[in-house]
Protein backbone atom coordinates (compact mmCIF):
# COMPACT_ATOMS: atom_id res chain seq x y z
CA UNK A 1 0.00 0.00 0.00
CA UNK A 2 1.13 3.49 -0.77
CA UNK A 3 -0.02 6.43 1.41
CA UNK A 4 2.30 9.23 -0.02
CA UNK A 5 1.37 9.34 -3.63
CA UNK A 6 -1.32 9.70 -5.38
CA UNK A 7 -0.52 7.65 -8.45
CA UNK A 8 0.96 4.38 -8.50
CA UNK A 9 4.21 3.93 -10.31
CA UNK A 10 4.60 2.64 -13.94
CA UNK A 11 4.82 3.70 -17.58
CA UNK A 12 2.09 6.44 -17.52
CA UNK A 13 4.19 8.68 -19.20
CA UNK A 14 4.34 12.73 -17.65
CA UNK A 15 1.33 13.79 -16.77
CA UNK A 16 -0.29 16.76 -17.68
CA UNK A 17 0.38 20.16 -15.60
CA UNK A 18 -1.48 19.71 -12.02
CA UNK A 19 -2.79 16.15 -13.34
CA UNK A 20 -0.33 14.52 -10.85
CA UNK A 21 -2.61 14.60 -7.64
CA UNK A 22 -0.17 17.50 -6.13
CA UNK A 23 -0.88 21.21 -5.20
CA UNK A 24 1.61 23.11 -6.59
CA UNK A 25 3.08 23.37 -2.62
CA UNK A 26 3.29 19.83 -3.12
CA UNK A 27 1.17 18.17 -0.87
CA UNK A 28 -1.40 15.64 -2.83
CA UNK A 29 -4.81 16.47 -3.40
CA UNK A 30 -7.32 13.85 -4.02
CA UNK A 31 -8.80 13.27 -7.54
CA UNK A 32 -7.81 14.44 -11.06
CA UNK A 33 -7.42 17.92 -11.93
CA UNK A 34 -10.29 20.48 -12.33
CA UNK A 35 -11.86 20.39 -15.70
CA UNK A 36 -10.65 16.80 -16.34
CA UNK A 37 -14.73 15.43 -15.86
CA UNK A 38 -17.63 16.11 -15.89
CA UNK A 39 -19.61 18.15 -12.96
CA UNK A 40 -20.02 15.38 -10.18
CA UNK A 41 -23.48 12.98 -11.04
CA UNK A 42 -22.48 13.29 -14.77
CA UNK A 43 -22.44 9.85 -16.39
CA UNK A 44 -20.44 11.73 -18.84
CA UNK A 45 -17.21 13.07 -18.82
CA UNK A 46 -14.20 11.74 -20.89
CA UNK A 47 -10.71 14.12 -20.85
CA UNK A 48 -9.62 15.08 -24.27
CA UNK A 49 -7.21 14.02 -26.43
CA UNK A 50 -4.79 11.08 -25.24
CA UNK A 51 -5.37 11.43 -21.35
CA UNK A 52 -7.50 8.79 -19.35
CA UNK A 53 -11.33 8.80 -19.88
CA UNK A 54 -12.98 10.22 -16.52
CA UNK A 55 -16.39 9.63 -14.54
CA UNK A 56 -17.55 11.34 -11.39
CA UNK A 57 -20.58 10.51 -9.47
CA UNK A 58 -21.61 12.24 -5.94
CA UNK A 59 -23.03 10.41 -3.01
CA UNK A 60 -22.91 12.55 -0.70
CA UNK A 61 -26.77 11.99 0.97
CA UNK A 62 -27.99 9.79 -1.21
CA UNK A 63 -29.67 6.56 -0.59
CA UNK A 64 -28.55 2.93 -1.53
CA UNK A 65 -24.88 4.05 -2.78
CA UNK A 66 -23.77 0.70 -3.29
CA UNK A 67 -25.84 -0.67 -5.49
CA UNK A 68 -26.31 2.66 -7.40
CA UNK A 69 -22.13 3.41 -7.64
CA UNK A 70 -21.71 -0.10 -8.93
CA UNK A 71 -24.36 0.42 -11.50
CA UNK A 72 -22.44 3.76 -12.46
CA UNK A 73 -19.21 1.61 -12.72
CA UNK A 74 -20.86 -0.66 -14.66
CA UNK A 75 -22.19 1.67 -17.07
CA UNK A 76 -18.56 3.21 -17.28
CA UNK A 77 -17.13 -0.13 -18.39
CA UNK A 78 -19.24 -0.66 -21.21
CA UNK A 79 -18.89 2.91 -22.39
CA UNK A 80 -14.88 1.97 -22.01
CA UNK A 81 -14.87 -1.49 -23.97
CA UNK A 82 -14.68 -3.51 -21.04
CA UNK A 83 -18.05 -5.07 -21.28
CA UNK A 84 -19.51 -7.02 -22.53
CA UNK A 85 -16.72 -8.94 -22.14
CA UNK A 86 -14.99 -10.81 -24.77
CA UNK A 87 -13.60 -13.38 -22.82
CA UNK A 88 -13.25 -14.77 -19.16
CA UNK A 89 -10.31 -12.77 -18.87
CA UNK A 90 -11.98 -9.57 -19.62
CA UNK A 91 -15.49 -10.76 -17.50
CA UNK A 92 -13.25 -10.90 -14.78
CA UNK A 93 -11.38 -7.93 -14.91
CA UNK A 94 -14.46 -6.17 -15.20
CA UNK A 95 -16.22 -8.44 -12.28
CA UNK A 96 -13.00 -6.91 -9.86
CA UNK A 97 -13.46 -3.57 -11.17
CA UNK A 98 -17.19 -3.31 -9.53
CA UNK A 99 -16.16 -5.52 -6.88
CA UNK A 100 -13.61 -3.04 -5.34
CA UNK A 101 -16.05 0.07 -6.10
CA UNK A 102 -18.40 -2.00 -3.92
CA UNK A 103 -15.99 -2.24 -1.12
CA UNK A 104 -14.06 0.86 -0.73
CA UNK A 105 -17.87 2.37 -1.14
CA UNK A 106 -18.78 0.36 1.45
CA UNK A 107 -15.94 1.01 3.84
CA UNK A 108 -16.95 4.17 3.40
CA UNK A 109 -20.59 3.52 4.90
CA UNK A 110 -19.50 2.05 7.28
CA UNK A 111 -16.38 3.91 8.69
CA UNK A 112 -16.52 7.07 7.33
CA UNK A 113 -20.46 8.59 7.36
CA UNK A 114 -20.81 7.73 4.13
CA UNK A 115 -19.01 8.60 0.70
CA UNK A 116 -18.57 11.96 -1.31
CA UNK A 117 -17.87 11.10 -4.62
CA UNK A 118 -17.18 8.22 -6.69
CA UNK A 119 -14.14 8.32 -9.48
CA UNK A 120 -13.51 6.08 -12.04
CA UNK A 121 -10.72 6.94 -14.58
CA UNK A 122 -9.47 4.68 -17.24
CA UNK A 123 -6.47 4.88 -19.14
CA UNK A 124 -5.63 1.92 -21.86
CA UNK A 125 -3.64 0.28 -19.09
CA UNK A 126 -4.88 0.50 -15.92
CA UNK A 127 -8.90 1.61 -13.83
CA UNK A 128 -8.18 4.15 -11.21
CA UNK A 129 -11.36 3.78 -8.60
CA UNK A 130 -11.07 6.61 -5.95
CA UNK A 131 -13.88 7.07 -3.24
CA UNK A 132 -13.63 10.10 -1.39
CA UNK A 133 -15.42 10.64 2.11
CA UNK A 134 -15.38 12.83 5.39
CA UNK A 135 -13.37 10.14 7.25
CA UNK A 136 -9.94 10.69 9.56
CA UNK A 137 -9.72 7.30 9.99
CA UNK A 138 -7.08 4.81 7.88
CA UNK A 139 -8.01 1.78 6.15
CA UNK A 140 -5.80 -0.96 6.33
CA UNK A 141 -6.56 -4.58 5.92
CA UNK A 142 -7.03 -6.79 9.01
CA UNK A 143 -3.86 -8.47 10.23
CA UNK A 144 -4.00 -11.24 10.88
CA UNK A 145 -6.20 -11.81 8.00
CA UNK A 146 -8.93 -14.83 9.05
CA UNK A 147 -11.27 -15.99 6.07
CA UNK A 148 -13.23 -17.72 8.41
CA UNK A 149 -14.68 -14.76 10.06
CA UNK A 150 -17.80 -12.39 9.08
CA UNK A 151 -16.43 -8.94 7.69
CA UNK A 152 -13.61 -7.28 7.89
CA UNK A 153 -12.35 -8.70 4.66
CA UNK A 154 -12.95 -5.40 2.37
CA UNK A 155 -9.12 -3.67 2.28
CA UNK A 156 -7.72 -7.41 1.87
CA UNK A 157 -10.00 -8.02 -1.08
CA UNK A 158 -8.93 -4.53 -2.81
CA UNK A 159 -5.02 -5.72 -1.74
CA UNK A 160 -5.34 -8.66 -3.66
CA UNK A 161 -7.33 -7.52 -6.83
CA UNK A 162 -5.20 -4.38 -7.18
CA UNK A 163 -1.79 -3.60 -8.68
CA UNK A 164 -1.94 -0.78 -6.13
CA UNK A 165 -4.36 0.87 -3.63
CA UNK A 166 -3.34 3.69 -1.41
CA UNK A 167 -5.02 7.15 0.98
CA UNK A 168 -4.85 10.45 0.27
CA UNK A 169 -5.68 13.38 2.11
CA UNK A 170 -5.45 16.95 1.11
CA UNK A 171 -4.35 19.07 3.48
CA UNK A 172 -6.21 21.42 5.13
CA UNK A 173 -9.43 19.86 4.61
CA UNK A 174 -10.98 16.78 6.40
CA UNK A 175 -11.77 13.67 5.40
CA UNK A 176 -9.53 11.36 2.51
CA UNK A 177 -9.88 9.68 -0.80
CA UNK A 178 -9.09 5.88 -0.68
CA UNK A 179 -7.88 5.23 -4.63
CA UNK A 180 -6.83 1.73 -6.37
CA UNK A 181 -6.03 0.48 -9.15
CA UNK A 182 -7.05 -2.29 -11.46
CA UNK A 183 -4.82 -3.51 -14.88
CA UNK A 184 -6.58 -3.68 -18.24
CA UNK A 185 -6.97 -7.50 -19.02
CA UNK A 186 -4.17 -8.80 -22.11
Amino acid sequence: MSTTRPYSPGERGPEPSGASGASEGGAPTAGVPTGAAAPSGSAGGTQGSGGPQVRRLGLRGESGVVPLARDFARQALYAWGWLPAAGADQRAAAEDVLLVVSELVTNACLHAEGPDELLLACDNKVIRVEVSDQGSGQPAPRTPHRAGRPGGHGMFIVQRLCLDWGVVRAAGRPGKTVWAELGAPA
